[in-house]
């Protein structure tokens, strides 16, 4: 009997490990979605970015040849119309000379007198500033090397020195916007894979609210019964036995087990933060810690002598440095020290929780806030997550890793704002 007992119970417990095992197999799965779907967004982005700068670049080009080679007509018809006489028909050279509406030219004399303009934006209204600037911006396409010359005379060489003018132009407005339109798309797509990861982190995070305050709620539920039978029977027993020394012991206990599912029932509501004496809650925290750890572990409480209040949820408050504790000493195997220190700076009122563990390493700073991240072998990875959410939302405070060195221990530092 005792063996088939034995053999149940080591079912039960093999059953229960195998669930943990699943649950966290479950939970590395979720993360490892969520590592692929963003990395999948950021391939996309970079995938769109880079096609659409080649294409971009290739349209850009051929654009700008095609200008370059309706510069040439231009300036040939400006040739014709300037060695023109009367028996010359003009009426194709002006159509072509009057067609150009987007590219800005310049056409200038070689002694540096401005010839005519056209399709310019200037600063300048009129008269010398106006001229001051179109030599300037003649200047500029030059150095661009967006120039064509011509010849006065048919019959001049190039290199013989004579009169000649230069034409000046630069990019027409859609060459432009066409060249500035990658990198505005670029910051559409960016903000497209920035909105998606941020709807689905939100998604993600809504979902474990719904089930951390459901699991709170119907924990706080389950627990009232038999608390409320456990107060019951101690004071029967006070009454039955009232020199009994254990029992104000035992009562003590149930207690605890009250305020706790008070914890529990507060998650996920509104809690109503209060003006509280910082010393009495840490001193009321430590006094529990010290009481139910190893005399192995030494727990010290340092404070400063004038008194810090802030406007806190004393109940859910005492979770965060339960939780901060209860973590340091797993993290130091059972055997170190803990240091939780009180000080005022600036306008605020820091909480630190120094031990003398095993340390975080450096990129885990932030990963221990995730829900279900832990190194145990056991547990459900919801202490630290839990405590970020009441620091940060219930009382509007930053909960961080201060610092943390392998193999010497680590920091955890809290803040909330003083009364």
């Amino acid at each position: 009997m005792w063996q088939t007992a034995g053999y149940a119970g080591n079912k039960m417990k093999n059953r229960s490990l195998f669930q943990e095992m699943c649950r966290k197999k479950r939970s590395m799965q979720w993360y490892d979605r969520i590592r692929q779907v963003k990395f999948l967004l950021v391939v996309m982005a970079v995938v769109i970015a880079v096609g659409s700068l080649i294409v971009s670049h290739y349209l850009v080009r051929d654009l700008a040849l095609g200008e370059r080679r309706n510069m040439e007509v231009w300036a040939e018809a400006m040739r014709t119309l300037n060695n023109a006489d009367e028996n010359t028909d003009v009426a194709l050279v002006l159509k072509v000379l009057n067609g150009n509406n987007t590219i800005p030219v310049i056409v200038q004399y070689k002694s540096g007198e401005i010839h005519s303009y056209r399709n310019l934006l200037l600063k300048a209204r009129c008269g010398a500033d106006s001229i001051r600037e179109v030599k300037q911006l003649a200047a500029d396409m030059r150095r661009g090397g967006r120039v064509v010359r011509i010849y006065l005379n048919e019959k001049t060489r190039p290199d013989s020195g004579d009169d000649y003018m230069e034409i000046y132009y630069d990019d027409s407005i859609m060459l432009k916007r066409l060249s500035s339109y990658p990198y505005v798309q670029l910051g559409v797509v960016l903000i497209f894979v920035v909105v998606a990861i941020f709807a689905l982190l939100s998604s993600k995070k809504a979902e474990q609210n719904k089930v951390w305050v459901g699991l709170s709620k119907e924990t706080a539920h389950q627990l009232g019964t038999p608390i409320s039978s456990l107060m019951a029977w101690v004071e029967i027993l006070k009454e039955t036995y009232p020199q009994d020394e254990l029992i104000p012991e035992m009562n003590k206990d149930v207690k605890r087990l009250e305020r706790i599912a008070e914890r529990f029932s507060k998650i996920g509501s509104l809690p109503e933060p209060r003006k509280e004496q910082l010393s009495t809650v840490l001193e009321h925290v430590v006094d529990y810690i010290s009481r139910r750890t190893s005399d192995k572990v030494a727990i010290s409480c340092k404070l400063p002598e004038q008194p810090l209040t802030a406007c806190m949820c004393a109940p859910l408050f005492e979770w965060v440095i339960e939780n901060l504790c209860k973590n340091a000493i797993d993290a130091m195997g059972g055997q170190g020290r803990i240091t939780v220190t009180a000080f005022e700076e600036a306008e605020k009122v820091v909480i630190e929780v120094a031990d003398t563990g095993k340390g975080i390493p450096k990129n885990y700073f932030k990963t221990v806030f995730s829900p279900g991240f832990t190194t145990k072998k056991r547990g459900w990875g919801l202490g630290l997550s839990l405590a970020k959410r009441i620091v940060e939302e219930y009382h509007k405070g930053r909960i961080f890793v201060k610092h943390s060195e392998i193999g010497v221990g680590t920091i955890f530092r809290v803040e909330l704002k003083k009364y």
